[in-house]
């Protein structure tokens, strides 16, 4: 996540190497009970009182997450090992005071969540994030890091990081900000690599994946990740120059994973329940497309409201939509482009996440830059009081996608697409690494397909909350976006119960029948028109037993009274979305050849 040069990193190596470092250790004697023993070294310090503190954010996450809260048995002594006086002026921080400039720390660090954000150490690995692990010093974090991992024995556990090797299990880092952002895989894992060709340049491609299943699976599922790796190449025209030479894939595969990735400057976290034996092949490609996009857009092609990363607060950027939404877009086109999905289920899958933003009430409150602002309240953020989410926010990932498709299909109207207009913000700002704003992005759209084209897109769809026309769009390249008004619509989700009555699980959406009846979450609906659910038929099967416009009286119960109100079954909004041939029509040869292109397809 950090935006510093391949030789601007060199010279940080170089002048660090005459200066102070910062070292640190952790060991796993106790991680059957998820315990890491952590001990650090700061010497040369020149102010009176030393402040350290666990960071509350993580690269690549907007919310805050506390990770102190998983530290424990905190002891800091002198050079001599005489225990110095330690004040603790908030949740997240130790000062450390009486030293006479050195102070070395240890602490127990508890860690079992093994995702993108957080650390998880048991008998099967050591998945490390930096931030969720390793306290720092903000004063000096200008600092070279060393870093050793020491390996339990008897385990034939190995290290993967982007990381440079020093020697054995020591690695380095030429500054705080490159080292928080620098994920550790820990254990058994498989290994593979392969060389690509970049502008004359040689960059080794590695995956670490630590999983339960053979080698043939690890085989294929390599071969996936080439063939994704040499689309999205192609999409930029280059690979970016990854410091050190070297891009790594730290994927977990395992069932006491949590689901997730995480993006980082020259390497990625991968995380997923699911085996490559069962789903796993398929189901987890999506990530590593979604996530090497990233080593493009957001890791260098930089939202100046992230640099630099502040590890102390929540961090908040406008650019969300562009720099998770366009990568979302380009996920599985990407897939389909590499023949690893079928233009029918590329096309067919836009259906959810269409119908979810363009049926969404949310964009009467939002436009995409403020859905953006969002995400230090949605991204993994925890909250113990109920929101009205449904209504009130469409995630920047989904919204920017949906975007990102009409911006793309409206270009290739005019002969361009959204492949040279990525192209275009790589050269200016990712690979001379000047972050941009989202004026920037827009001068870019006017430079690459004129003024009045790039204002028209961003005065309508990202400083307001308008919706292209997407049937047109659809069109050009010989796909049907169609709904049926005769399917009725109730407007919540309603589980039946065993008991014979209905939970509304949700907020029913603003505008719907059910939120015009004044149906809300929580109520239990007791009866349908006189009569018990039958809790064998699910509450969606019962309502398509319905017409659109017909007058459903329903009885419930809120805070333990019973009421009695009328619901009229509105038309069902969703879409679908598929290929024209797929529904009998034919499209135009024309529009054949334009998806064709679009598609990567012959």
């Amino acid at each position: 996540m950090i935006k510093i040069q391949f030789l601007f990193i060199l010279l940080l190596f170089i002048q660090s190497g005459t200066g102070q470092t910062n070292t640190y250790s952790i060991s796993f004697g106790n991680a059957e009970h998820h315990e890491g023993a952590v001990s650090a070294t700061f010497s040369d310090i020149e102010e009176d009182t030393l402040a350290l503190r666990m960071s509350r954010s993580s690269p690549g996450r907007y919310a805050l997450h506390e990770f102190a809260k998983n530290v424990y048995n905190f002891m800091a002594t002198d050079e001599q090992g005489k225990p110095l006086e330690i004040v603790r002026p908030d949740p997240y921080q130790w000062h450390i005071v009486g030293h006479r400039g050195t102070v070395k720390i240890q602490y127990i660090l508890y860690a079992n969540r093994g995702d993108g954000t957080y650390s998880q150490i048991d008998e099967t690995h050591a998945h490390l994030n930096i931030p969720a692990t390793f306290m720092f010093a903000p004063s000096l974090s200008k600092r070279k890091v060393e870093v050793t991992f020491e390996l339990p024995e008897n385990r034939n556990w190995k290290v993967a990081t982007q990381l440079l090797r020093v020697e054995g299990n020591t690695y380095t880092a030429p500054d705080l900000q490159y080292f928080m952002d620098s994920p550790t895989e820990i254990s058994d894992f498989g290994w593979r690599s392969f060389e690509a060709e970049s502008k004359r340049k040689t960059f080794k491609i590695q995956l670490a994946l630590h999983h339960n299943g053979s080698e043939v699976e690890l085989d294929r599922y390599f071969e996936k990740v080439k063939k994704v790796v040499a689309e999205e190449k192609d999409i930029f025209g280059e690979l970016p120059d990854f410091d050190f030479g070297n891009y790594t894939f730290l994927a977990c595969y395992i069932s006491n994973a949590t689901g997730d990735g995480m993006e980082h400057r020259n390497s990625t976290v991968l995380t997923s329940t699911r085996s490559l034996d069962e789903g796993g092949m398929e189901g987890n490609i999506s990530t590593v497309s979604h996530e090497f996009f990233h080593a493009w857009n957001v890791e260098r092609i930089r939202p100046a409201s992230l640099e630099p990363f502040d590890f102390t607060k929540a961090n908040m950027s406008g650019e969300l939509w562009f720099a998770e939404g366009f990568t979302s877009y380009f996920t599985d086109l990407v897939l389909c482009r590499a023949g690893l999905i079928s233009p029918g289920q590329y096309i067919e899958g836009l259906t959810g996440t269409f119908n979810y933003v363009w049926n969404s009430p949310a964009r009467q409150f939002f436009n995409p830059i403020e859905m953006s602002y969002q995400a230090p309240f949605v991204d993994a953020a925890t909250a113990v009081d109920p929101v009205n989410r449904e209504n009130t926010f469409i995630s920047y990932y989904s919204y920017g996608s949906v975007l990102g498709l009409a911006l793309d299909l409206s270009l290739r109207q005019n002969g361009l697409s959204l492949d040279g207009y990525m192209k275009l913000v790589w050269n200016r700002y990712g690979k001379s690494g000047i972050p941009y704003t989202i004026s920037d992005l827009h001068q870019s759209l006017n430079q690459y397909a004129g003024t009045e084209f790039g204002d028209t897109f961003f005065n309508n769809y990202i400083y307001e909350s308008n919706m292209p026309d997407y049937k047109s769009l659809f069109d050009t390249v010989g796909v049907d976006l169609t709904r049926d008004p005769e399917v009725p619509y109730f407007g919540g989700q309603v589980t039946v119960q065993d008991d014979g009555t209905a939970l509304v699980g949700g907020n029913t959406v603003l505008g719907s029948p059910a939120y015009s009846a004044g149906l809300d979450i929580g109520d239990t609906l007791i009866a349908l028109n006189g009569k018990a659910f039958d809790k064998h038929v699910r509450f969606p099967e019962l309502i398509a037993g319905y017409a659109v416009g017909d007058t459903l009286e329903i009885k419930y119960r809120r805070y333990g009274n019973v009421r009695t109100t009328r619901l009229m079954l509105g038309s069902n909004p969703a879409f679908r979305i598929g290929l024209q041939e797929n529904n009998g029509s034919s499209p135009t040869p024309e529009a054949l050849m334009k998806r064709a292109d679009w598609l990567k397809t012959k």
